[in-house]
Formats: C-alpha cells, sequence, structure tokens
C-alpha cells in the first residue's frame, strides 16, 4: 500500500511540475484517440452486410464471408501483386535515395551551394499531390517534354501512361523526385549529432574523406536508418491510393490497381462498404505483421528496434 500511496504521490508531483506539457499533450492525444483509435470500431463492418439504414449494430452478421469472397476473386492475385511490387520497389530505390542526398549533403563544404540544394529538392515535397500528378501527366503525355526529347533521338512519342508497363517506373521515380529532400531531414539531423573527434582522429591516422564516410558517418546514422526501416515495413502495402487514383486508368489497372484503389472504388464509388472493409481489414494486418517481424529482425541483428 505504501509502494502504491509512494507512485501516486509521485505521479501527482509530476502532473504539477509538468502540468503545461501535459496540456500540451492533450490536442494530440485527442487527434489519435478521434481520428485512429474511435474509428478502429468500425472494423466490425467487415464481418456484416453492413447497411446504413440498420446501422453497425443493426446490420446483419456476415462471418468471413467478405474475406472469401476477396480471397476467391479475380481481382485478390492481381491487386496483392501490384501492392507488394510497387512496395518493394520503392524501398529498394526510393528508400535508399535520401540516405545518399544526406551522404553527399554533409559531404559540400560551401554552405551557400549546400543551401540551395536542400531548398530545391524540399521544393517538390510541398507542392499540391494533384499538381504533381498533372505534372506527370502533361510531360508523359504523347506531346509532352520527355516525349518530345525522346523524338529528337529517334523514337516514336506515346502517351505513357496509357502503357501499363511504364506505369510502376514512372510511379516510382516520380516519388523519389517528390520525396528525396523532405525525407532526408531526419538523415542530415542524424549525422550533425556524430562526434566531430571521430572525423579529426580518422584524419589523423590518414583517412581520405571516402574511408571516414564508410567507418564513421554510415555507422553514426544506422540507428536511425534502422527506425526508418521498420516504419517503412510497417506501411509497406500502404501504397497511397490518391497519387495512384490521380494517374491511373482502366488501361492501366494490371499494373497500377492496388489495395487501398481497389478498396476506394469498391467502397466509395460502387458502395461496398462491408467488402472493401474487409479488404482493408486484410491490409492492416499484413502490415502488422511485417512491422512486428521487421522489429524482431532489427533488434537481432542491429540492437535497434522501436520497442
Amino acid at each position: 500500500m505504501a509502494n502504491r500511496q509512494s507512485f501516486k504521490q509521485r505521479v501527482i508531483r509530476d502532473f504539477l511540475l509538468n502540468k503545461y506539457l501535459y496540456v500540451m499533450m492533450i490536442p494530440v492525444i485527442a487527434y489519435y484517440v478521434i481520428f485512429h483509435y474511435a474509428p478502429m470500431y468500425g472494423a466490425v463492418i467487415a464481418f456484416k452486410d453492413y447497411s446504413p439504414m440498420k446501422g453497425i449494430l443493426g446490420s446483419d452478421w456476415a462471418g468471413l464471408k467478405h474475406f472469401q469472397d476477396f480471397f476467391n476473386s479475380y481481382y485478390f492475385e492481381r491487386i496483392l501483386k501490384n501492392t507488394i511490387l510497387i512496395s518493394v520497389y520503392s524501398l529498394l530505390f526510393e528508400f535508399p535515395m535520401p540516405i545518399l542526398l544526406a551522404l553527399m549533403i554533409n559531404e559540400v563544404r560551401n554552405r551557400t551551394f549546400k543551401r540551395l540544394t536542400q531548398t530545391i529538392t524540399y521544393m517538390p515535397y510541398f507542392i499540391s499531390l494533384v499538381v504533381i500528378c498533372g505534372i506527370i501527366t502533361d510531360f508523359t503525355n504523347a506531346d509532352g517534354l520527355i516525349n518530345r526529347l525522346f523524338m529528337l533521338l529517334g523514337y516514336d512519342g506515346q502517351a505513357m501512361l496509357q502503357k501499363p508497363e511504364l506505369f510502376r517506373p514512372i510511379y516510382i521515380l516520380s516519388e523519389i523526385w517528390q520525396r528525396i529532400g523532405w525525407e532526408s531531414i531526419i538523415y542530415i539531423a542524424a549525422l550533425m549529432n556524430i562526434d566531430q573527434e571521430q572525423y579529426e582522429a580518422a584524419r589523423m591516422d590518414g583517412a581520405n574523406r571516402f574511408k571516414q564516410m564508410i567507418h564513421i558517418t554510415l555507422p553514426g546514422i544506422v540507428p536511425i536508418i534502422a527506425i526508418m526501416l521498420i516504419l517503412r515495413m510497417g506501411n509497406l502495402l500502404n501504397v497511397g491510393f490518391e497519387k495512384i487514383i490521380l494517374l491511373y486508368n482502366p488501361i492501366t489497372y494490371e499494373t497500377a490497381d492496388v489495395i487501398s484503389s481497389f478498396v476506394y472504388r469498391k467502397g466509395l464509388l460502387e458502395f461496398g462498404w462491408s467488402y472493401s472493409s474487409a479488404v482493408g481489414l486484410f491490409n492492416s494486418v499484413i502490415n502488422l505483421v511485417l512491422l512486428i517481424t521487421a522489429n524482431y529482425i532489427s533488434r537481432k541483428v542491429s540492437k535497434s528496434s522501436l520497442w
């Protein structure tokens, strides 16, 4: 009882000492409760034949029917394949780019050039996604800038977004261009925290800048890379549907349609609420498994993890 009382007293004392910090936490906690935890109740729709007239509680119970329909449908293999391929390509090609950019910026000694480079690479991230997709569409049209350059080299100009085999490369390259600068910020911040005395000792031992980068810089940001990789693995199948929807069309569904865009079409356009909820819940469960697995492997291999 004494221990409980002392713990309670410590909590009250900490609250009184940091009451303004706790007050500042209220909007953040409220945001997650209202927009992330409370909506989880709606996941029960996936197990019902949901009808807006009957409501969630009044709708008939369907069990695993919608999951079985999805697993047995023609679309299951296609959208799962597209989602995995786009996610894996993004992990292989887009994830390392901010790290490389941060390393290159770190090696630049001219502060003006460094700031100019950072500003230019940050800018695409702050442009509206609708504008970004409009630029991509205009540039890849039959008479767009990219096709005109290809025509100068003797190739025929064709609307690239009308060709299923080109959708994934266009999507990944545009993701790199749009996100590389913004995602490099956290790595640049991590580089600034590396002890500069290590570089001085390495220079005294005759190590050039490349060897310093390999033996000091990279090991110094490995924990941050591990954490970011775990977070990326946890969202591996969460390919943003907004950009997909703005760029794809029925001709490119074969290679462009992913789980999130399929849920959007089935749930909002075709009013298949229960079916789309089942698909979305399946996606969330897979992401949770990937997150736990990636965290376990990272903890065993690099001793860095989220928990």
